[in-house]
């Protein structure tokens, strides 16, 4: 059977990232991509200009209609906009009889919150501990732990937090140190770090969503988590790297990169 794969999240009509990222991620990995839509964003490159939340029984409804048909075999999350949202998902979550990637979206490309600051709590103490696996960046490490994240040490000091909050695995990304792009995979026993030269550009939205989708497609061909996240690094670095150069502003990476 061909693999299946989940995203619930946001709607960015541009293209470059949330649903539409996730679900191109998904169909260039070989997997079965459904969606399941919590908001939508008008956006593109250069500005975004507003956002509508869907209202949480119609999530929590779009979510049910998914499992009873035919489930998928990892799923994952983007932004979720508000606590009642996240609350909904979280009370479904802990009976997923698959893994749940958690990318804790919080704020847009162009500054924009697309998690409301009473939903950090709810995600911290609701959604995390049904987590395989939680993927903040620096700035959304800091959010949730409330230390700085600043270097490699910083960030294993981080994930070993998350963890505590429930979370099995957590994977802080450091897209924004300095040097290599470093990513640190901690699961409760061991740190694992991920390299990538740095590629100057601007064109870098909608990585985060594309790369946590590209985990998910592994997790759910079956791969081990470490692994899943290795092949997914070397998607995104290559998504990176042969952007389109799409846009006036920060353009969207290649969902056509090739992969393993």
């Amino acid at each position: 059977m061909t693999p299946i794969a989940l995203t619930i999240a946001g709607s960015d009509a541009s293209g470059g990232a949330g649903i539409q990222a996730d679900l191109k991620t998904f169909h260039q990995l070989g997997v079965y991509g459904q969606a399941v839509i919590t908001l939508i964003t008008v956006q593109n490159s250069v500005r975004f200009s507003r956002m509508e939340l869907l209202a949480a029984d119609l999530v929590a409804e779009q979510i049910a209609a998914v499992l009873e048909d035919y489930p998928p075999a990892a799923a994952k999350t983007g932004a979720l906009g508000s606590a009642a949202i996240v609350e909904a998902l979280a009370a479904m979550a802990g009976s997923f009889p698959f893994p749940l990637v958690v990318d804790p979206v919080m704020v847009s490309k162009h500054g924009h919150r697309l998690l409301s600051a009473g939903a950090e709590d709810a995600l911290l103490n609701r959604l995390l501990p049904a987590a395989e696996l939680v993927t903040p960046n620096l700035l959304e490490a800091e959010a949730l732990t409330g230390i700085t994240v600043r270097t490699a040490a910083d960030m294993c000091e981080a994930a070993r937090r998350l963890h505590l909050r429930g979370a099995r695995a957590v994977l802080v990304k450091g897209g924004h140190l300095e040097g290599d792009a470093l990513d640190v995979l901690y699961d409760g026993a061991s740190f694992r770090e991920y390299r990538a030269a740095r590629i100057e550009t601007r064109h870098t939205h909608g990585t985060g969503c594309t790369y946590s989708a590209a985990i998910t497609a592994g997790l759910a061909r079956g791969l081990a988590l470490g692994d899943a996240v290795a092949r997914a690094k070397e998607f995104i670095s290559e998504a990176i790297r042969t952007n389109p150069g799409l846009g006036h502003g920060a353009g969207p990476v290649n969902h056509f990169a090739e992969a393993r």
